[in-house]
């Protein structure tokens, strides 16, 4: 079963979370309270923390970052109501590896949880083994591990920012992620350099997937984008 610490201070919200979580299969500590977090997180030791930012005492960016000392590669999900820029970036640059705006909906959580997992997983896998996890995606394997794209016999190098934007699409697969965010974390910042970047991108990956129709990143205008699989 996987085990879920879920940071949460507003209580109607928490307890509709937890027993939506608890309905899936998912075993759920949740805590109210910044200080009390890495007493939870040693004791329970969870799968993947799911951590509100605005908490009394200690916010979610110092908690993800006394995680991260404590296991580096845990899988980190921000869930806030803060939109501006240097607030996602601040969250990414604390260890986060997902972030989702206030309000959401229950079954985005649900596949964002269950695709951090499986991509924290492929890596386990790759570092226990000299053998790389790739991430199925319709005829197409992606490992970024290995920085390609496999489709039947034929092997794809991909470049560094090739693989880190299609590692955010895959992990938001089927639902919409941010332009802003994509940004971000691919290059530090929303200027009109890089967002045309981001546009070329986008067309180059579109096109390594040529070969599966059932495979389309579609633009949603003034929003981002949508890896549907």
């Amino acid at each position: 079963m996987t085990k879920i610490l879920y940071v949460e201070d507003e209580p109607f919200l928490g307890k509709i979370v937890k027993e939506s979580l608890e309905s899936r299969g998912f075993e759920v500590c949740m805590v109210a309270d910044g200080n009390e977090v890495m007493a939870h997180f040693e004791s329970f030791g969870p799968d993947v923390c799911v951590l509100d930012v605005m908490l009394p005492h200690r916010d979610g960016y110092a908690l993800a970052q006394d995680i991260r000392q404590v296991v580096a590669e845990m899988p980190i999900i921000f869930l806030t109501a803060k939109t501006q820029t240097e607030d996602v970036l601040k969250g990414f640059q604390s260890g986060g590896n997902d972030y989702i705006r206030k309000p959401f909906s229950m079954e985005e959580l649900i596949v964002r949880i269950q695709n951090l997992l499986l991509l924290t997983q492929a890596k386990t896998a790759t570092s226990a083994t000299s053998q790389p996890q790739g991430v199925v995606l319709g005829k197409y394997s992606f490992f970024a591990q290995k920085y390609e794209l496999h489709f039947e016999e034929s092997i794809r190098k991909l470049s560094h920012r090739e693989t880190e934007l299609l590692a955010i699409l895959v992990e938001n697969r089927n639902f919409t992620v941010n332009r802003k965010d994509i940004l971000m974390r691919v290059w530090g910042d929303d200027s009109f350099f890089n967002s045309r970047n981001l546009d070329v991108y986008i067309t180059r990956l579109r096109d390594y997937f040529r070969q599966d129709p059932t495979l389309e990143i579609v633009t949603l205008k003034g929003v981002g984008y949508l890896f549907k699989c």
